[in-house]
């Protein structure tokens, strides 16, 4: 049984981190992996001293941070509401409404957006219109960018998110809230009390596997939203590893700008996982 797994990973996972060798190299496809000529951290260092780094950096740990501050607590905010429904039939029909938007693909919800928010003939603008006010550019707006990124993000996701809270409020000990309300607790002494303690270890792991991929904002989302308007405030590690690698050619150059930020992720990872040992939580390992 542990098998298929096992493969999976060394396949997938591991075997491909020999290509991680070429972040050292000037990589040549004719020469190969090894023989391609040693530079050593000169692509970092070419990184590190290029100005892009700043405005990559920043434009990424504000999109992150975005996403861990709005997207984060939802899923927890929308499980718990769902947990207080006691109409069954009502919980299955907005569980099924919620889950739906993360079938969709990221091509399809952009392009719901782009309806949505156009200048010409958007219904948003429309109304605006109609309202007497000014239209706003939302899709070439660099003011806008990360507000519509994370509000994507959160009508997609909050749904499914939801799926591992309900889990863990299923495993709540029914007996703590009959002895709660013999003792006078009204729903938001239930919840405060009971609910949250139960699920924060649940919440903790989460969060630090969440700051493991803080830095992997969404490659297809953002790269669909880019435009020449926005790309100051848009441009970030993934899609910018795309255009240096993928577009340019410099395979070495992108694959150090992709090592970067895996090592920022397991250094985040492994910090958060200590602190949250220290203050008493099980952590991830």
């Amino acid at each position: 049984m542990l098998l298929p797994g096992a493969l999976y990973f060394i396949i997938f996972r591991y075997i491909p981190m020999y290509g991680l060798l070429i972040a050292f190299k000037d990589y040549q496809p004719f020469l190969g992996f090894v023989e391609s000529k040693w530079v050593g951290l000169h692509h970092f260092e070419r990184f590190f001293t290029d100005p892009v780094f700043t405005k990559l950096f920043v434009n990424t740990i504000v999109l992150a941070a975005y996403n861990i501050l709005f997207f984060f607590p939802l899923p927890i905010i929308l499980a718990l509401m769902l947990h207080e429904v006691r109409l069954m039939i009502y919980k299955s029909f907005v569980q099924t409404l919620i889950y739906i938007p993360h079938f969709v693909s990221w091509v399809v919800v952009v392009g719901i957006v782009y309806i949505f928010f156009a200048t010409d003939e958007g219904i948003v603008n429309e109304l605006i219109r109609k309202l007497g006010g000014q239209e706003v550019n939302f899709l070439l707006s660099e003011q806008w960018f990360r507000t519509m990124i994370t509000a994507e993000v959160i009508w997609k996701e909050s749904g499914w998110g939801t799926i591992i809270f309900l889990a863990a409020l299923a495993g709540v000990d029914q007996q703590l809230y009959e002895a709660a309300r013999i003792d006078g607790a009204n729903r938001w002494r239930l919840i405060w009390n009971i609910t949250l303690p139960s699920i924060r270890s649940t919440i903790v792991i989460l969060l630090i596997l969440r700051l493991g991929n803080f830095l992997d904002t969404g490659f297809e989302q953002i790269f669909l939203m880019l435009n020449a308007m926005n790309r100051e405030v848009g441009e970030v590690f993934d899609t910018y590893v795309y255009s240096v690698g993928i577009q340019d050619g410099q395979f070495s150059y992108s694959t150090a700008v992709g090592l970067f930020k895996s090592i920022v992720g397991l250094i985040l990872v492994v910090g958060a996982n200590f602190l949250a040992k220290k203050l008493g939580e099980e952590g991830v390992y």
